[in-house]
């Protein structure tokens, strides 16, 4: 397993870390046994990185982690937390939260500690919640050892939170997709002029780059058959040097081995390859319509409305038209009412999308774009 060492923080952390966002599930409930099946499978193979959040799983991703980590040495991994500032009405709420992850996750004290999905206006909540004094006094009594931030908003925005305070690490979302999307390539760069480690999330976007309509894919296949479409993504980002982690949200024991596979006797990009990413760049720019990643923090919709699926399906559709598959999805989402057709344009959805998409305009397009193609009748 590829290693790479934080020398201001003295880390050999894995290249490969486990993202705890999109655990295996069972009926909407995380499937343990699974779940600790392919975490135990990482670890063995030397994944010493585990990532979970206070939302996650609808709270129950810190519980599940904290049940599997009980049988690895604690010396042995590194575990990240973060703080939801959202959560938080009050200056005590930093305290009380933070101690409820310590136990939930059933550990003394966090290797990593993120505040969560920060953007311009939660700044002020900073200082007002007196926020660095409290998660400083934390790391004196030993309960956290490194603090960063996760991002999603835009560069001027970035620049102000890498400037706010001496970080340990930051958290960005980075891919081969989403080099000028929120802090872009810039941010990684700005990072490493710093000399702040750069652990990286979404470097599949969500699952979008994991697979692609026959043309493109076949793009990828000449130069390398036997790698999966999902490597060339996670090379990608493992080609910048100052990525130290790179996080994968996985849901099966494939994606698992597949991952392993890729990051044992891990192989940056030559020059040819960065030259296929570019071509496949602009062939997904050409049809891709939405830049959503899925995250879920535009849920719940007040009107019922599964945001994500429906982008899913938007895009999928536009890169693959692949109708029959289309249609029956989209009929099973409009069985429950779930469809973008029964958006009411409320706008609640806008102020949490970290991708910053208009949420109600592109559901409009995305039915204008079925009713044309007849997934719509």
């Amino acid at each position: 397993m590829e290693k790479r060492k934080m020398k201001n923080l003295d880390i050999d952390a894995s290249l490969l870390g486990f993202g705890c966002m999109r655990l295996p599930t069972i009926d909407g409930e995380i499937d343990k046994l699974e779940a600790k099946r392919m975490m135990d499978y990482a670890y063995s193979k030397g994944v010493n990185y585990f990532d979970t959040a206070y939302p996650y799983h609808g709270g129950k991703s810190e519980l599940v982690v904290g049940e599997i980590i009980k049988g690895y040495k604690r010396e042995t991994f590194y575990l990240a937390d973060k703080l939801p500032l959202w959560e938080c009405k009050n200056e005590e709420d930093i305290s009380r939260i933070f101690h409820e992850q310590l136990e939930k996750c059933g550990v003394d004290y966090f290797d990593f500690y993120l505040i969560h999905a920060v953007n311009k206006d939660r700044i002020k909540q900073i200082e007002e919640f007196k926020v660095f004094e409290q998660l400083e006094k934390f790391k004196k009594e030993g309960k956290l050892h490194r603090i960063g931030f996760s991002f999603h908003d835009d560069l001027a925005a970035f620049k102000l939170w890498a400037d706010l305070y001496p970080w340990d690490f930051v958290q960005i979302q980075l891919n081969y997709m989403d080099i000028d999307h929120q802090q872009g390539i810039e941010g990684y760069h700005i990072l490493t002029e710093k000399g702040i480690p750069v652990i990286v999330m979404e470097p599949v976007k969500g699952g979008g780059l994991v697979k692609f309509n026959d043309k493109i894919e076949k793009i990828f296949n000449n130069i390398d058959k036997e790698a999966s479409i999902a490597s060339w993504a996670f090379r990608w980002v493992g080609s910048l040097p100052n990525v130290k982690v790179i996080l994968s949200g996985m849901t099966t024991m494939e994606q698992v081995k597949d991952n392993i596979k890729t990051f044992s006797n891990f192989a940056p990009l030559n020059d040819e390859e960065q030259g296929i990413i570019k071509l496949v760049r602009k062939e997904i720019l050409d049809l891709s319509k939405v830049d959503c990643t899925s995250c879920n923090y535009c849920m719940t919709c007040p009107n019922g409305v599964d945001i994500p699926a429906n982008f899913r399906l938007f895009n999928s559709f536009s890169m693959y038209k692949n109708t029959n598959h289309i249609k029956w999805a989209f009929g099973t989402l409009k069985k429950d009412d779930k469809t973008s057709e029964f958006c009411t344009d409320c706008g609640e959805c806008i102020p949490k999308c970290p991708q910053q998409i208009d949420i109600p305009e592109e559901l409009r397009n995305q039915v204008s774009y079925f009713k044309e193609n007849g997934i719509i009748e």
